[in-house]
This record gives structure tokens, sequence and C-alpha cells, in this order.
């Protein structure tokens, strides 16, 4: 996560000091990904999102570009140090990963709603964009 400066979230706290850093980002025009569940899947199934995407949407105004990837729990499980490699010229195997991503919807749209039906509506839009990509992937 570092080395393409990620930014940390205390996923026990309130982890204000990474949001204020995505706010400040947002705020100055830079794009930010946010894996919204907050870590990875230990088993590979999608888990609700962490409140704080929530707080995101209502702070600034900025189109959230739903994305979904499969295969990823495959390539790189947790308890592995590192991914399964899956070069594209390598036949199709258990690292191989496929990414949808699919239409932009403005944060103004999801503002007024409450947290919980905000945050339904993107986990809708990213699981649709995960079964696209587990479609698209290719499969050993």
């Amino acid at each position: 996560m570092r080395s393409f400066n990620g930014v940390p979230l205390d996923l026990e706290g309130f982890a204000r000091e990474g949001l204020k850093t995505m706010l400040d980002e947002l705020n100055a025009g830079h794009a930010v990904v946010v894996f919204p569940e907050g870590q990875r899947t230990v088993n590979g199934a999608m888990k609700p999102f962490r409140p704080g995407i929530h707080l995101l949407v209502k702070r600034v105004d900025m189109p959230i570009v739903p994305v979904g990837i499969a295969g990823a729990f495959e390539a790189w499980p947790r308890q592995r140090r590192l991914p399964v490699p899956a070069p594209l010229f390598w036949p199709a195997g258990k690292g191989t990963i496929a990414v949808s991503i699919g239409p932009p919807i403005q944060s103004v749209k999801l503002r007024e709603k409450s947290r919980e039906e905000a945050l339904g509506e993107l986990f809708v839009a990213v699981q649709a964009c995960q079964r696209r990509a587990e479609r698209l992937r290719r499969k050993s």
C-alpha cells in the first residue's frame, strides 16, 4: 500500500487522519482509490462497506466509479505472502484476475440518503461490477 501512496485507516477507531487525508486529496481535485470493505476478504466474499465511505460521499461532490475485481482472493489470499503470478502470456490459472468498471455515480445522488441506503446502493453497484468481472475472467 505504501509503495503507491496508500493511506492506511484505523479500522478499530474512527480513522480520522486517513479520512482527512482522503478529503484533502478529493478537494484538491485528485482521484482517490478506496477499498470500501476496509480489508482483504478472508473467504473471497464481499463484506459490508465501512461507514467512512458515507462520510466522503456527504463531504465532497465527486463521481464515484464502482470497480469489481474477480479472482483477487485466489491470486493473493490473506495467508499468502506473495501473489500467484499470472502474466497475460501464460495460460489462465489460479492467479488470473479480471476487473470491471461501472458507470460513475454522482455523490450528490447519494447525499440525502441514509447511510444504510447509500452504502447499500454502492455495494450493489460494486457487486454488479464484480459479477461482470467474474464472467470476464480467464480460467484454467
